[in-house]
């Protein structure tokens, strides 16, 4: 059997039993550590699971899938996942890649974001298309997220924004000298999101993300406890939420959002009152957050 198995977001026991169980009866197990990452160590993964981990690059998933489906067919075999294992398409891919050698194959699934955002107080069922936001650079600055938003806001449905994370990248340079070194990890930040989407908006100009009056939600470490309850983490990367208009969530300090990984709601011109109190309560400033809630109930 080949098995993939939603790890959760947060640390080693948000596994679901059944993953466990799974996980246990194999011989390889492997962990893909490019999409996302947990706030644990692959240590403390190992410790709990009772096994070894094989890390899951970009290029050995994409590259060597092969291998991973080594003699699948005949022993069971592991492939985990931060959060769903449907959040990527790379594992539609594995999956796909498995059916045609006529591999068995098994989903367990987990926690992710995408229904996660419920702890913004958001309603599910009240949000579009998922976007996603990358690191521009001097000469490339997609934008094809704004018209992503923009359908979502015509119709009044939050926008989840994930933002950009990147592990084991190459430099222009390196890349093109074919050399295997390998850039430091980064991963946006809350206020690195909100000017990249001003950016757009002041070349755009079509009214969709205007600072002033298009209420937001950034997320931190969701799934980890609660900022304020107990919390065993040395480092503090407790789970907060944070709301307001762009502009307001532009001159916050960047210590206000947390550590990483962000994500960023764009709420919709649609607000229930229900979802405006309780987002509320994360508000910047209040007051604020109520008058342009009210205009958009």
């Amino acid at each position: 059997m080949f098995y993939v198995i939603g790890l959760g977001l947060c640390d080693e026991k948000d596994i679901t039993v059944r993953g466990l169980e799974a996980v246990k009866s194999c011989s390889r197990v492997y962990l893909e550590a490019y999409t996302s990452i947990l706030m644990v160590n692959k240590d403390r993964l190992e410790a709990f699971y009772g096994k070894s981990l094989i890390l899951a690059d970009r290029d050995m998933v994409e590259l060597e899938s092969d291998d991973i489906l080594r003699d699948a067919a005949t022993e069971n075999v592991a492939f985990l996942v931060v959060g769903d294992p449907f959040g990527a398409t790379t594992h539609t891919d594995l999956l796909l890649r498995a059916r045609d050698l006529q591999i068995p194959t098994q989903i367990i699934h987990n926690a992710s974001i995408i229904n996660a955002v419920g702890c913004s107080g958001l309603q599910l069922y009240n949000f579009g298309q998922t976007v996603s936001l990358v690191f521009f650079t001097d000469t490339w600055k997609p934008d094809s997220f704004y018209d992503r938003i923009a359908e979502n806001a015509k119709l009044g449905l939050h926008t989840l924004v994930l933002l950009d994370i990147k592990v084991k990248e190459q430099s222009e340079e390196n890349l093109a000298r074919g050399r295997k070194i390998y850039e430091p990890p980064r991963y946006m930040s809350i206020p690195i999101a909100v000017n990249q989407l001003l950016e757009i908006e002041s070349i755009r100009k079509e009214g969709i993300l205007d600072g002033d009056s298009t209420l937001a939600i950034a997320l931190s470490r969701v799934g980890s406890i609660p900022s304020g309850e107990e919390s065993t983490d040395d480092d503090d990367g407790t789970q907060r939420i944070v709301a307001g208009t762009l502009s307001d969530l532009q001159v916050q300090p960047e210590s206000v959002f947390g550590k990483p990984l962000h994500s960023l709601i764009i709420a919709g011109k649609r607000l229930h009152e229900l979802e405006a109190i309780y987002a509320g309560a994360f508000a910047v400033n209040k007051e604020n957050w109520n008058r342009i809630a009210k205009q958009t109930s």
